[in-house]
């Protein structure tokens, strides 16, 4: 009995010599920060917060090489506050931008790292009004790639986030075909038919935004726009 109370004793001193070797490995101690802005106007490229475009990173010096993800912002930035100080291969993907390369990071303390992206889509001219029982979005569209135009959107929902994933109400139309940057897209969304979601006194925001027709390809919005029904 007294070697088996010995064998446990000892049993536990090295669980718990493990269990503080695994406590004093180092915190994560660098902030990795930036937005994904519009190679052409500098703007920020508006995302959606669900099922929208994303950043892998690999970090240096593990044979593993797992690649782990960050989220982007609706308003596209993101930022990670739980990071190492390290080299990283960095690559946003599944966005609504022409991929971009992958490209080698060093992060140290609080690293700002922007990304200048080409947007598949650019809504121009948006505006989003209530007409009588009605929202009106009229907007035009600037292509960036020969792909076509899948379709168009205007969702509701009442938060800022409101995006084709996260909506109360929503009208689209079907394009699948080539757009003319002079054309004005007019889309309507009925109040009165959509009144067991929306209801007369409350606010909601409304975001117009398209979708190009492309592998993985994400909708390219404007900015949200806050009515009174």
């Amino acid at each position: 009995m007294k070697k088996t109370k010995t064998y446990i004793s000892a049993l536990l001193v090295a669980f718990l010599a493990s269990a503080c070797s695994i406590d004093n490995y180092p915190a994560p101690d660098a902030q990795l920060y930036g937005t994904f802005l519009d190679s052409e106007t500098n703007e920020p490229v508006e995302q959606d917060i669900i099922r929208g475009s994303q950043i892998e990173f690999i970090e240096h010096g593990y044979s593993s090489e797992t690649k782990q993800t960050m989220l982007v912002k609706n308003d596209g930035t993101y930022r990670n506050n739980l990071i190492f100080s390290n080299t990283y291969t960095i690559t946003p993907v599944r966005g609504n931008f022409v991929p971009l390369t992958p490209q080698e990071v060093t992060v140290k303390g609080e690293t700002q790292l922007d990304f200048k992206v080409q947007p598949y889509i650019r809504l121009k001219d948006v505006k989003i009004e209530k007409v009588g029982s009605k929202v009106v979005a009229t907007f035009k569209l600037q292509q960036t790639v020969i792909n076509n135009v899948r379709k168009i959107g205007l969702y509701v929902h009442p938060e800022p986030s409101v995006g084709e994933p996260m909506r109360t109400a929503l009208a689209e139309q079907e394009i699948n075909a080539a757009t003319d940057p002079n054309k004005v897209y007019k889309l309507e969304l009925d109040v009165a038919a959509n009144s067991n979601v929306l209801k007369a006194g409350n606010q909601y925001f409304f975001r117009a935004g398209a979708i190009i027709d492309a592998p993985e390809s994400k909708f390219n919005y404007a900015k949200a726009v806050r009515l009174g029904l």
